[in-house]
């Protein structure tokens, strides 16, 4: 790999998610060498790539180029490049475009979509973990709309306009509640001859409320707004199968779709090169300490959603969101400096912020520590919060006047379909 011998140690960090630039842009003040490695050569803000799915956003309003978020760290690269193995005794990364030593190693990968093992889902599933993928899911909604226009047989048709949305999670809340919206204010001045009522929202969920992850509390007000919005929503109810148009269901039931996007769950995706011992069987996810070391290996750390740390708080490991995943970079950054100073280093302890979800114009849920509450004020902070998230300044004013646009025009502009999407089966 082309990159000159630092003079100070060298930072290798595998990942530009919420974690890796996170910590990164930490390390701006130390006396250290930073080398960044990812698939993308941008960030994505994944909690709002649903708005990119269903037409509110284009994909740069919440993309990012990571060379432009690090401008200003004195020692730093990033390579487009993806990692193949690590060889932890020699201290090397071996990656499609070469090899580099480190000295230190943060492995900050996220997670992939876990389909629990079932291949006929994961051929025909629509996932949402990408910009490619919501960009997947915008041309198949429209371009099925478009067949739906000119579609004869009823059957058919109505296949065409179902949308089932596997997890009732924030993802899968936002995105049915997205789709509502849709329904009622956009595609029925786009398609004025297509009977709008065809389409259906369907929401499925194994567990027995919305929003799991949240409080009762807001599970309630969630599934209330959703009702209000028109989403059929199916709890206690596992997707057994898909063929491509047929969904089945553990208690029998059969729904025939062809818009099927799974949002059910995660698992780590971690990089070659360790032991079993280290990588949980549930979860796929590295074991660190409470220092985000991996195993024995001091030199060796892992951040975000692919490391596992449990606590008496949290015995199965920080929720994979992006707060603590900001939360464990920047300490990390910290303790790197410790390290490098002879100091010893300081165990992570996650602070809760709350969590949020919308469900569309006007509804949201929040849940602080000492606070829950949802409505007007909850989709107002949702969207503060979110602006504010964002990186860079265009970002925020782009999305903020895409936001205004929308709401005072009951529309979404980003309705185009400029990379059809086709099927590799």
């Amino acid at each position: 790999m082309n990159l000159p011998e630092p003079n100070n140690k060298r930072v290798v960090i595998i990942g530009a998610g919420f974690a890796g630039i996170s910590l990164a842009k930490k390390l701006r003040r130390l006396p250290l060498q930073v080398v960044v490695i990812d698939k993308h050569n941008y960030h994505t803000f994944q909690p709002l790539l649903y708005q990119v799915s269903t037409g509110g956003l284009e994909p740069d309003s919440i993309a990012y180029p990571v060379r432009k978020i690090l401008k200003r760290l004195r020692n730093f690269y990033f390579r487009l490049a993806e990692v193949k193995k690590i060889d932890t005794i020699k201290r090397i990364v071996h990656t499609s475009v070469g090899d580099l030593h480190y000295d230190y190693l943060v492995i900050a990968t996220g997670t992939r979509t876990n389909y629990f093992g079932n291949a006929e889902i994961e051929k025909f599933a629509m996932p949402m973990k990408s910009v490619p993928q919501a960009l997947n899911i915008r041309s198949l909604v429209l371009q099925n709309f478009e067949k739906a226009d000119n579609c004869i047989d009823l059957e058919e048709r109505r296949a065409l306009l179902n949308f089932s949305i596997i997890g009732a999670g924030p993802t899968g809340v936002e995105l049915a509640g997205a789709f509502a919206e849709l329904k009622k204010h956009v595609f029925p001045k786009d398609y004025r001859h297509l009977n709008i009522e065809e389409m259906e929202i369907h929401l499925f969920e194994g567990s027995n409320r919305v929003l799991p992850p949240m409080s009762k509390n807001a599970s309630k007000k969630a599934h209330k707004f959703l009702l209000e919005f028109g989403v059929k929503i199916h709890l206690n109810t596992f997707v057994q199968n898909y063929n491509g148009k047929r969904l089945e269901t553990n208690d029998e039931h059969t729904f025939n779709t062809k818009n099927f996007i799974w949002t059910a769950g995660v698992i780590g995706d971690p990089v070659k090169g360790f032991s079993k011992e280290v990588i949980t069987d549930r979860g796929n996810r590295f074991k660190v300490n409470k220092y985000n070391q991996i195993g024995s290996l001091k030199n060796v750390f892992a951040i975000g959603d692919i490391a596992y740390m449990a606590t008496e708080k949290y015995p199965n490991g920080h929720p994979q969101m992006a707060q603590p995943a900001i939360q464990q970079g920047e300490l990390l950054a910290k303790n790197l400096n410790r390290m490098e100073n002879g100091n010893p280093m300081l165990p992570f302890v996650y602070k809760n912020k709350g969590n949020m979800a919308t469900i569309g114009r006007n509804k949201a849920v929040v849940d602080l520590p000492r606070l829950e509450f949802g409505g007007f004020f909850a989709w107002f902070i949702w969207m503060f919060v979110h602006l504010m998230s964002l990186v860079g300044f265009r970002n925020r004013v782009i999305v903020f006047f895409n936001w205004v646009y929308n709401y005072i025009n009951y529309d979404k502009a980003a309705r185009l379909i400029v990379r059809p999407f086709k099927r590799n089966v």
